[in-house]
């Protein structure tokens, strides 16, 4: 029942968190006529450096973020590749407590290797013909000067308001209660809950501000129907299979009982899309028992929950960037297990 409760309180957190970053992004990108996608986008370099950093920020904040931008059309299928390279997910913390030195340094290889594998993603992308999700129809913009996003006086309508209105913002406004009393999210107030808080209330002031129009053509049919609900079930049951899994088999006790295929392991544990078994290899380095290559190989392989809302969207582009961040994972983590580093 506990692990139920987590599952829950997990996807509803992650869900909610999605539903914030659509919601703003789509905001700015109408709201500015379309300007927001050529800061973000810009050249590939920008896009790579801009996923790169996201995805080497703590936790999967960043990578959300990167699936965001994704799903919207404003970074390349490269782009989204070096983002999940750098990304070492929730284990980010632990490794920041265990041996900060050694995971100030990781993150900065995860940083580079980010950029070098988004070029080297597009490259090979471009030439066995690999093409990435059209921009998702999140992304309506409107160049008629009619359409507004920001209407404040939609509050003078009170108590008249839209059922939906009503029922969106206090949803909204319980989600951030129980954040800010650690029912939902982080348990202690860190950088994650100020950013999940500062998102929500953004997002409820947007719920609050805009015209009819936009919260039923862009909240509604857009972003809530067509793909919230596959967001909420895909990380759902995602992480209740992950964790029935984890509680019925020993993958720790596994991994140290068949040393010979550590390399291996590590390398696809990382194709779960779940923070869990990377901790594995982070205190196995810690206590001294695997050299950096496998906790390199692991990080980044695995992008914790990072990549659930992209299998929500599109199972094949997904796929095909955990198939690459396999590939890197095992190309530069094998030659340094070689060589003992």
């Amino acid at each position: 029942m506990f692990e139920l409760e987590n599952v829950i309180s997990h996807s509803i957190t992650i869900t909610v968190f999605v539903f914030a970053m659509m919601l703003i992004i789509d905001y700015v990108n109408v709201s500015t006529k379309g300007r927001m996608e050529k800061i973000v986008k810009g050249g590939r370099g920008r896009q790579y450096v801009t996923a790169s950093f996201l995805g080497s920020t703590p936790g999967c904040l960043g990578a959300f973020m990167n699936v965001s931008f994704y799903v919207h059309g404003l970074l390349t299928f490269g782009a989204i590749v070096g983002g999940m390279i750098a990304t070492s997910g929730d284990e980010a913390f632990v490794m920041l407590a265990l041996f900060p030195r050694e995971a100030l340094i990781l993150f900065g290889i995860l940083f580079v290797l980010g950029i070098f594998g988004a070029w080297v993603s597009d490259k090979i992308a471009s030439r066995i013909g690999i093409i990435p999700c059209e921009k998702c129809d999140l992304q309506v913009l409107h160049y008629e000067k009619t359409c507004r996003c920001f209407e404040p006086t939609v509050l003078k309508k009170f108590p008249s308001l839209s059922s939906f209105r009503y029922g969106i913002s206090i949803f909204l406004i319980i989600i951030i209660v129980s954040l800010g009393l650690g029912y939902l999210g982080p348990e202690t107030w860190n950088w994650m809950r100020v950013t999940m808080l500062l998102l929500l209330s953004i997002s409820t002031f947007i719920i609050l501000t805009v015209p009819d129009h936009y919260l039923e053509e862009h909240i509604w049919v857009h972003i809530i129907k067509k793909h919230l609900w596959r967001v909420f079930l895909w990380t759902f049951f995602a992480l209740l299979i992950i964790t029935i899994g984890l509680n019925y088999w020993d993958i720790g006790a596994f991994v140290k009982a068949n040393m010979i295929w550590i390399f291996l392991i590590c390398a696809l544990a990382g194709l779960i899309p779940e923070s869990g078994p990377h901790i594995i290899f982070v205190m196995m380095f810690a206590s001294g028992i695997v050299p950096f290559s496998i906790l390199l190989t692991s990080s980044i392989s695995q992008d914790g929950h990072g990549m659930l809302p992209l299998f929500s969207y599109s199972i094949k582009d997904a796929l095909l960037v955990k198939a690459f961040n396999l590939a890197f994972a095992l190309a530069i983590g094998l030659p340094l297990l070689l060589i003992g580093w």
